[in-house]
């Protein structure tokens, strides 16, 4: 686990399964798999297998060893929901999400389709609670806008969207049922542009639809530059999730602006 996330929306980062493989256009210029790639062959490195996949259960208890209250994002390093990560390994972290609950879990995922099959498979007590978020990656009309209906159809007290890198106008948006939408375009080298336009667009409809709207980056080569600002301010919005009842835990709390 890493602790002080550099990512806007998290504060820490678990990845209890490594590596990957490209499933669509957002996955490209694929962060973690230029990170992981620059360790392969370094004996003893967590990433001296480059990107390959890879679970590592020796690192399924680490959340509950961290007694202060953290967002987690869940496995920023692959894919929980890939093929080739068995259901009793999805399982085992649910169980960890589970009984570590005074942190907040965020899990993201292109493999709507998986993910819709895993939860369904399992107990809805386990993965209907407020600490656990699940979500999708949308980058575009062809392969992002269908994972937000099969997100819709996934057992979750709390479902969010990761639209970065966003990659074209995606137009109008039906948000029934998605309870955080974050937005953000493509950072480094070969970095594909994103329109202001586009951006406006999907903060409008959460306004419109009462969605909290986090905006991250506008990317570029250099994001530093670029900021995080639109129109003038920042957009730093948390879906409000009641407290477990029972259960020590951190609250994401927002007032819509």
């Amino acid at each position: 686990m890493s602790d002080g996330s550099a990512i806007e929306w998290t504060d820490a980062t678990w990845n209890p399964v490594r590596g990957c493989t490209k499933v669509s256009p957002g996955c490209k210029h694929c962060y973690a798999e230029t990170f992981a790639e620059r360790w392969r062959g370094i004996p003893d490195h967590p990433y001296g297998q480059g990107f390959d996949l890879r679970l590592v259960p020796e690192k399924l208890d680490e959340p509950l060893r961290w007694r202060r209250p953290r967002r987690i994002f869940v496995n920023s390093m692959s894919d929980l929901f890939q093929v080739g990560v068995d259901a009793d390994f999805i399982r085992r972290v649910f169980n960890t999400m589970d009984a570590a609950s005074w942190h907040t879990y965020q899990v993201l995922t292109k493999r709507a389709d998986r993910m819709l099959a895993a939860t369904k498979a399992m107990p809805r007590a386990l993965v209907e609670q407020p600490h656990i978020w699940l979500g999708v990656s949308v980058e575009d009309r062809r392969y992002g806008l269908p994972r937000i209906d099969l997100l819709r159809q996934t057992p979750a007290a709390v479902r969010f969207l990761s639209i970065e890198p966003l990659l074209e106008d995606l137009g109008p948006l039906d948000l029934a049922g998605i309870h955080w939408v974050i937005v953000g375009g493509e950072s480094g080298p070969g970095a594909r542009p994103m329109s202001p336009a586009w951006v406006t667009s999907i903060q409008r409809q959460c306004r419109a639809q009462r969605v909290p709207f986090f905006f991250k980056q506008w990317g570029g080569v250099q994001k530093s530059k670029a900021g995080r600002e639109l129109g003038g301010r920042t957009w730093d919005e948390f879906p409000a999730v009641p407290a477990s009842q029972g259960k020590r835990r951190s609250s994401a709390l927002v007032t819509l602006q």
